[in-house]
């Protein structure tokens, strides 16, 4: 029987994923520093860790900087899924030494200690984020895949990019190839994670995959966490009666994907060789407009509510990215089964029986009080 170390194994996405081992006969270690902003002021109650644990997963409460700890949670383990992390492109622009100590200086004591006790399988969860903004295709056809926004245009609300000529450009699937743009100190440290992970791999013949996840949503994520996910931040503001806020016009496109596929593509990554190496999107290769998102959920929840467009910018926000997932296909016969339109019943019926906590609004003001929104 495999044994699986899971870093940020309490949290959204490392929940799913231990379930998600455990029905495929895995035991699991989670490893988790239970942080407040994230599981709230009592982590240990959360009905959500119940069923692992009791399906006999052993928790490890610790930073990812403490290496005594990993070590003793990565004893006797045969693979390692690195999801631990802070998260947050928002927050990453002012709190720059917490996202750098528990991302990346945390990944290189993982890896230390993994280097001390070797383990046949590694992988981490990257991000989308790394790619800034997506491909763009302008009207020859041409690809672009740096492109950026003039801050002075941004200043006069001309949210689409374009050529240096002023053509427009048309946001197309990204893949695997485009290379990365920065555009954020999270996207820095994710960035930083995938390499430190897929570099060490190759020196110490550890087979390392990269995962880049997309926009992940479903039922679990934390609520009262506005640096969390898009629909839970949404779903906070909806159950509050107050209306989500939106930066920029609301038509910047995403790519969403439930955390079920998510789950499924981490326990492919493990056990498929032909992504040894790689990086790999991970996504639901849909494109929706962030308002549009807003829309559908509000509807699902019954509401009226629509969407506040502040027509302002929040420094490190790309405007569109969405995902081939051509790779995760051919190399993990990865197939995403959740679509968005069809899944908010069930986040919905979830919703509604959290507490509604919506703290949108503190998260704005210290994103203003720094001189990050435009």
């Amino acid at each position: 029987m495999t044994r699986t170390l899971i870093t940020g194994g309490c949290g959204f996405i490392g929940r799913h994923v231990a379930a998600e081992l455990q029905q495929a006969g895995h035991e699991v270690v989670l490893y988790d520093a239970l942080i407040e902003q994230v599981h709230g002021e009592d982590p240990g109650a959360s009905p959500d860790l119940a069923p692992i644990l009791s399906q006999g997963a052993r928790l490890v409460r610790g930073d990812m900087r403490d290496a005594e700890a990993l070590r003793g949670a990565l004893a006797g383990c045969d693979a390692v899924i690195h999801l631990a992390a802070e998260v947050g492109v928002g927050q990453s622009m002012y709190e720059i030494a917490r996202y750098v100590g528990a991302n990346d200086l945390g990944t290189a004591i993982l890896l230390e200690a993994i280097a001390a006790a070797p383990v046949r399988k590694i992988v981490v969860a990257s991000s989308m984020s790394v790619y800034g903004e997506g491909y763009y295709a302008d009207p020859e056809g041409r690809l672009h895949d740096q492109v950026r926004r003039r801050p002075a245009d941004l200043r006069a609300a001309r949210w689409e990019p374009a050529t240096a000529e002023g053509a427009a450009l048309t946001p197309v699937p990204t893949t695997e190839a485009k290379r990365v743009d920065l555009a954020s100190i999270y996207a820095l440290t994710k960035y930083q994670q995938e390499q430190a992970v897929l570099i060490f791999g190759e020196a110490y013949s550890i087979p390392a995959t990269a995962l880049r996840l997309f926009n992940v949503f479903g039922a679990g994520q934390a609520l009262s966490n506005p640096y969390t996910g898009v629909l839970a931040n949404f779903a906070s503001r909806i159950a509050a009666g107050q209306a989500p806020t939106i930066f920029e016009d609301g038509e910047q496109k995403r790519d969403f994907v439930h955390v079920r596929d998510v789950a499924r593509a981490f326990r492919l990554a493990l056990d498929e060789k032909a992504a040894d190496g790689q990086v790999v999107n991970i996504g639901s290769g849909n494109a929706y407009s962030v308002s549009q998102v807003a829309r559908l959920l509000a509807q699902a929840m019954g509401s009226d509510i629509q969407p506040e467009i502040l027509g302002r910018f929040r420094a490190g926000d790309i405007r569109n990215c969405f995902a081939d997932i051509t790779r995760a296909r051919d190399l993990l016969g990865f197939v995403p089964q959740h679509r968005l339109e069809d899944s908010l019943g069930p986040f919905v019926e979830w919703v509604a029986r959290q507490p509604a906590i919506d703290n949108g609004a503190r998260m704005r003001a210290q994103l203003e009080e720094r001189g990050l929104v435009t």
